[in-house]
């Protein structure tokens, strides 16, 4: 069953490799980090909702927004496969009622804060930005070329994107639920920029992201998305 269907667009994706060990209290039962290529990532996502509808419900005012969420990787396996999937750190999304929503029904760490974004073209230039206030304003910057270039088959860009299950941790139970899009187009970053206070969003133990160069940065298109149902699996 459908939960929820929208669209996820210009995503904007900052990646940190991290010590695993900073990770171990927010893994899920039954799940392992999954590595790239020896490396643990943590990733800042900022990026559109768009044309949301929550059960086959279309909700007045709440059909386009922000998000902004610090999230890592990991994969669960279930009898001979690997489900790949996401642990959410924080979600940040500008309206009370998404938030409830979302905590109500998925048990995820949502906070509302004021949030805005900026998307335009330039000729052949695109440029997203996304910014949020808790007591001061953040904002996280990209300016790339405005041609959409089709996945590579291995790259980090695919990894980084091909994470098809959201898994939340409850006690001594796992929640997942599975997000089912297509493969992502890519677009090729020219600048970014960002001004995040890392220890007073996400605490002091992601402090240390504030003076850490990020592994690579990354803006992707997008697309259509379907979230199916939560199930407890431990």
């Amino acid at each position: 069953m459908n939960f929820l269907k929208a669209e996820w667009r210009k995503l904007a994706i900052i990646n940190y490799e991290i010590n695993p060990e900073i990770l171990m209290k927010y893994l899920p039962e039954g799940t392992e980090i999954d590595f790239y290529h020896g490396k643990c990532y943590v990733s800042l996502v900022g990026f559109m909702f768009l044309n949301t509808r929550l059960l086959g419900f279309s909700i007045p005012f709440h059909r386009n927004f922000e998000e902004v969420n610090l999230r890592f990787y990991v994969k669960k396996k279930e009898k001979d496969l690997w489900k790949r999937g996401v642990v959410f750190i924080k979600e940040i999304v500008p309206k009370y009622a998404l938030s409830f929503v979302a905590n109500l029904f998925y048990r995820e760490n949502y906070k509302t804060m004021p949030m805005n974004n900026e998307i335009r073209v330039n000729g052949d230039e695109l440029t997203v930005k996304y910014s949020w206030k808790d007591k001061s304003w953040h904002s996280l910057q990209i300016t790339a070329g405005n041609d959409a270039q089709p996945m590579e088959n291995g790259s980090e860009f695919e990894f980084i994107t091909e994470h098809y299950f959201g898994f939340t941790k409850r006690e001594n139970r796992t929640s997942e639920y599975e997000v089912c899009h297509p493969k992502w187009d890519y677009y090729h970053i020219k600048e970014y920029q960002f001004d995040i206070e890392f220890n007073a969003l996400y605490g002091k133990e992601f402090a240390f992201l504030n003076g850490q160069k990020p592994v690579s940065v990354m803006l992707a298109e997008g697309s259509g998305i379907e979230v199916k149902t939560k199930k407890y699996t431990m």
